[in-house]
């Protein structure tokens, strides 16, 4: 088995962006995001709420 990470989605209320990433830190990557912890995209337009994950293995 090699290692896990999740892809997940989160939108923009504001303008139906939606930002796509990858992680092997769920919850702890929600959370940075949630709290604006992160720069770039996902801080420009506010998105904050995890509509979809799922898991993968490498």
């Amino acid at each position: 088995m090699g290692k896990q990470y999740y892809v997940y989605i989160l939108p923009s209320k504001r303008n139906g962006a939606l930002y796509i990433g990858v992680s092997n830190g769920l919850k702890k990557r929600v959370y940075e995001h949630k709290n604006k912890l992160i720069g770039g995209f996902a801080k420009k337009y506010k998105i904050q709420n995890l509509v979809y994950y799922e898991l993968t293995r490498i």
